[in-house]
């Protein structure tokens, strides 16, 4: 039969569907198989020819007719994986299924009524004689689910067949054992079978079902419960799915293992079609949703009802019930840390690898996804977070992070990956080997739009950052804490910062530090101690190799006299708040001495308007997403139990603080779940949310006092830079003064052998903001990853007009 007739065909059934008043009898199959048994249609002509009104108006007007065609569906899918699919006919069966389900299932979530239809027990689904007693029990999604896993593991469908000849009875699908068929070589699997690409095509229609069924999470408004979790990727990733293990494995290993440059050969994929992307793309979609989890509970309750902290290899107890999170934190191995670290590091280059070679690979898309799992394995396994950072390796998974902040500063569509790449970095940037990796001098040369510089990979962050902040949009500000925290995580590991990031820091002090910064927000304040702990820390701990700065800070002095200085009367207040309206910028672009940008670089753009978005929640404030440690004498950490964990009332000021040590204001509970709806007009007031401190006047809006200026400014740590400044700002002024210098090289001879060694106050211990899991990021990281599966899947179009819950779908 020719296409068009089985496309004419398959529409002339939904046609007698959406019109047929009376319940249509299950056995009628003369009436269901008309969807499936003589159709070659592909999933693109089922979106076409199914249209959602028709969908719609099925479920309301004849349910029956509904449920059972998904009930019939998903028998067929049971029966492909029962017989394992050995002719042309039953597979064509099975991908007409599977594609009729990836179009229904989006509005059997969307409608609260029809949300239990799949947990239900079908009556008589056991029908067929015999004792079938126990498999009557199962509900429709369990037995599409186990059929599915059955199904990815099929000899001659989706994997190849071991059998010599045809004349052997076919494999036995109960008797397989699927270990021996993972997909591709790599996580404990040396042998990598031959590509096939129709087992390529057919695992990627199976995925996207299975996609499909997880996204009933897309159905619910995002909720701080944490033990909210997903029952399809519940049961799916249980003891009861016999093929979890190679199937996580399979999908693991066929992400890492992907090569779009096309086996090294540069232009390779302009003469061959690659199959496999698809697929990989699906697989890991597939994988970050299984894997989410929320770790902060993580004494999680485990198979035998004990509790542990994470496994990490076998001899340990069992883990998390959730197998694929269980089997991810317990790889141990470190050829194959190699291979995922690998992996990943080449599919996050591959969008630089286009900027200086263009054309020479194909192009991935899928990078966020990737950033998406890259967290997961550093949060779920510490064994994989110290093997990152053991080498400087970790650098290969900093510049792509790095190159994509940069890239995605101008464009509002992209907050999220923003948000990842930074979340990663402050995951990064609490262990003290990132800091020391980060002195090895940058010299690959990826365009950027930056100004160019010779220095380390110390010196590519921070200017970044620097131009994140300056040239950013203004939805980016609540990450300014974020950012900054990072750099002072690192600083005290930095032997040697270029002029050019010197710069950048006390421009940004500079910024930060004008009164009505300072005055017109009631967090602003933390910014300039964040850039005061970096300036201590490098004085203290590095300050032989750090001329640069030293002469930037002295250059500079100004800044830090006006902060000593800085007006508490009303009076100065008023006129530092009067001083904003005059300069609507938040930050000055002037005078950041930026130099030329890198040759081929492109300016960061904005979005184009009209580009869809999906909107996020907020994320939980710095003082939530961290916990401070101290390092001590020999490098280990001690965590630092913060004083009290109840919020001040509202309109105290501050509590007392240690020296030097930023009170954050607190997201309220509620706020931080409600969805972060700016819109664009709001986006000027991103933190209007914050708890009001100090006083509170009659519009409920936040005034500074004076008490309030008070309370923070006595505690700025300036000591040790007054100090610094004191010793040596006469001398340099001297030097000046006999030999008559302006000479800029001179200067810094004289502060590189210069020593402060029993001048400077005694060092303070160096403190760490630790990242740590909580339900708020845990939130974060659901909506964020469904809203990326929602946007990059357009073909087909899975969950498009669809009532979604857990985001807003905006337009730019």
């Amino acid at each position: 039969m020719g296409s068009a007739d089985s496309k004419l065909n398959f529409r002339k059934a939904v046609i007698q569907l959406t019109t047929k008043t009376q319940p249509v009898e299950a056995t009628d199959d003369a009436f269901w198989d008309q969807f499936w048994a003589d159709t070659a249609t592909s999933v693109q002509d089922v979106f076409a020819l199914v249209p959602a009104a028709e969908i719609r108006a099925v479920r309301e007007e004849s349910p029956s007719n509904l449920a059972t065609l998904c009930y019939k569906a998903v028998e067929k899918l049971v029966q492909g994986a029962e017989s394992g699919c050995h002719t042309e006919k039953e597979r064509q069966i099975v991908l007409n299924c599977c594609r009729l389900l990836t179009r229904i299932l989006p509005y059997i979530f969307e409608d609260p009524d029809w949300r239990g239809f799949f947990w239900s027990t079908v009556p008589g689904a056991g029908r067929g004689g015999g004792d079938e007693d126990d498999e009557n029990a199962r509900p429709l999604a369990e037995s599409l689910l186990l059929a599915v896993a059955d199904l990815l593991f099929c000899p001659d469908f989706t994997v190849q067949s071991h059998r010599r000849s045809t004349v052997d009875t076919a494999e036995d699908i109960h008797s397989i054992d699927s270990c021996e068929y993972i997909w591709e070589a790599g996580v404990g699997f040396a042998h990598s079978p031959q590509p096939n690409y129709i087992h390529d095509l057919n695992r990627t229609e199976l995925l996207k079902l299975l996609l499909t069924c997880f996204s009933e999470a897309m159905y619910l408004p995002p909720s701080s419960d944490s033990s909210n979790t997903n029952p399809w990727v519940q049961f799916f990733c249980s003891t009861e799915n016999r093929h979890a293990l190679p199937l996580f494995t399979s999908l693991l290993n066929i992400v890492c293992a992907y090569d779009p440059v096309g086996y090294g050969i540069p232009y390779n994929h302009l003469l061959f079609s690659d199959y496999r992307e698809p697929l990989v793309e699906e697989a890991a979609q597939v994988l970050i949703v299984t894997l989410d989890y929320d770790s902060s509970t993580s004494s999680s309750p485990t198979v035998d009802g004990t509790t542990t902290g994470t496994a990490m290899d076998d001899v340990d107890p069992p883990g998390p019930d959730n197998l694929f999170v269980n089997y991810l934190s317990r790889i141990h191995r470190e050829e194959d840390f190699q291979f995922i670290l690998k992996g990943v590091a080449r599919l996050l280059s591959n969008p630089l690898v286009q900027t200086y070679l263009p054309n020479s690979a194909k192009k991935i898309q899928f990078h966020q996804e990737l950033l998406v799992l890259f967290w997961k394995l550093c949060d779920f396994n510490k064994k994989f977070l110290f093997f990152v950072l053991k080498s400087s390796d970790v650098l290969d998974i900093l510049v792509p992070i790095l190159y994509f902040l940069n890239d995605a500063r101008a464009d509002q569509s992209r907050v999220g990956l923003m948000h990842i790449g930074v979340f990663i970095l402050l995951l990064l940037s609490g262990e003290r080997n990132f800091g020391v990796r980060l002195n090895k001098p940058y010299s690959v040369r990826v365009p950027m739009d930056i100004p160019v510089f010779t220095g380390t990979h110390a010196d590519l962050l921070i200017i970044v950052f620097h131009k994140i902040i300056t040239s950013g949009h203004q939805r980016l500000q609540p990450l300014f804490d974020c950012l900054l925290t990072i750099i002072v995580n690192v600083s005290p590991y930095l032997k040697s910062l270029s002029m050019v990031a010197a710069n950048k820091l006390l421009h940004l002090l500079e910024a930060f530090s004008t009164t009505w910064f300072l005055f017109s927000a009631v967090q602003n304040h933390h910014l300039v101690f964040f850039l005061l702990e970096v300036f201590n820390n490098i004085i203290q701990y590095q300050f032989d190799g750090n001329s640069n700065l030293v002469y930037a800070v002295i250059r500079k002095r100004n800044v830090f006299h006006q902060l000593a200085n800085l007006p508490t009367d009303s009076q100065s207040i008023q006129k530092g708040l009067q001083r904003k309206k005059k300069t609507p910028e938040p930050i000055s672009r002037t005078n950041s001495q930026d130099g030329v940008s890198m040759e081929g670089s492109r300016p960061a753009a904005p979005a184009e308007p009209g580009t869809l978005k999906t909107s996020l929640v907020a994320t939980p404030g710095i003082d939530k997403l961290t916990e401070k440690s101290q390092v001590s004498e020999d490098g280990t950490m001690r965590s630092l139990e913060p004083e009290s964990s109840q919020p001040p009332p509202e309109d105290n000021p501050p509590p007392a603080v240690s020296d030097g040590e930023p009170w954050s204001g607190k997201l309220d509970e509620d706020t931080a779940l409600k969805l972060n709806r700016l819109n664009d007009k709001e986006a000027s007031h991103p933190r209007r949310d914050r708890r009001r401190l100090s006083s509170a006047s009659s519009s409920g809006q936040w005034t500074p006092t004076p008490d309030w200026v008070m309370s923070w400014k006595s505690k700025l740590p300036l000591q040790t830079i007054m100090r610094l400044l004191q010793v040596l700002v006469p001398q340099v002024e001297k030097i000046c003064i006999d030999k008559g210098l302006t000479d800029e090289s001179e200067i810094l001879k004289f502060l590189q052998h210069g020593t402060l060694v029993g001048l400077l106050p005694v060092p303070h211990p160096i403190l760490i903001r630790k990242y740590q899991a909580n339900s708020g990021t845990a939130m974060w990281f659901r909506t964020y990853m469904w809203g990326v599966i929602y946007l990059r899947n357009v073909d087909p179009p899975i969950w498009y007009d669809t009532d979604v819950k857990l985001f807003e779908i905006q337009r730019v």
